[in-house]
């Protein structure tokens, strides 16, 4: 994620992806879903801005893993599919030191979420556990070889909600990077009827961002069901502590 103006698309001008193939997945658009992709991108990303600066935000940071950014220790933020909307005010509003990647699913609804988070600053390639996780995996590689944090949302694209799958263990494996929960709760929230449910902040809401102790993840030797596990429950520990900072009833 990069500090607030720092590595955004210029205004006007489309946001940047890395490369993942992800040219050949919107070889058969026509020019008015392109068009409508662009406009829903950005129409996105202008709301968000808008929302975000009424929002009262408070960081929960036991680890100090913000002040370990700034001292070069990169990390794999993990989030719940949910917070989505929420997560670029790691860049917006706690100006995160460093640029971050994301990947995002194979999708018409996907690329216009990497439109919207690519003008709030951060970078996207397309990739899932059910479709293109080579050619997702080929540039989130790409980015860390270029010093980029990484970001993942282990329960998508489709769940189960909250069910953390072994992408995120096995790109930290690869990568050496350590695995970093962020649970995001915002309240009072709109949540869609979406299979994520996904968290939509009302203005002036409050909302906690609560960042969890960095999970090492050897090369090799630990069981990878027994890293998932690991994950899933600092998940759920940020966002339940997030939930409770801001009262937001229980799920």
């Amino acid at each position: 994620m990069t500090p607030p103006d720092a590595g955004v698309a210029p205004a006007g001008g489309e946001p940047t992806t890395r490369p993942d193939g992800a040219s050949a997945f919107r070889r058969r658009w026509t020019w008015r879903t392109e068009l409508w992709v662009s406009l829903a991108g950005w129409a996105i990303a202008f709301v968000l801005r808008l929302v975000y600066r009424t929002l009262r935000v408070r960081l929960v940071d036991p680890a100090g893993v913000l002040e370990r950014r700034r001292r070069g220790e990169r990390i794999i933020a993990a989030f719940w599919h949910d917070t989505i909307a929420l997560m670029p005010l790691v860049v917006t509003r706690l100006r995160w030191p460093g640029h971050v990647t994301v990947m995002l699913s194979w999708h018409r609804d996907a690329e216009i979420a990497a439109r919207a988070v690519g003008r709030l600053g951060i970078q996207s390639v397309h990739g899932s556990s059910r479709r293109g996780w080579l050619g997702g995996l080929r540039g989130m590689l790409a980015a860390n070889a270029a010093g980029d944090d990484l970001g993942i949302a282990p329960d998508g694209p489709k769940g189960p909600r909250h069910e953390a799958k072994d992408g995120a263990v096995q790109l930290a494996r690869v990568t050496g990077l350590p695995l970093v929960a962020f649970g995001v709760v915002a309240w009072p929230a709109r949540r869609l009827g979406s299979w994520d449910r996904m968290q939509l902040p009302r203005p002036f809401a409050r909302v906690a961002i609560v960042v969890s102790e960095p999970i090492v993840v050897p090369r090799r030797g630990q069981d990878v069901q027994e890293l998932q596990a690991a994950l899933g429950a600092a998940l759920a520990r940020s966002e339940r502590e997030a939930a409770e900072l801001v009262g937001a009833p229980p799920e």
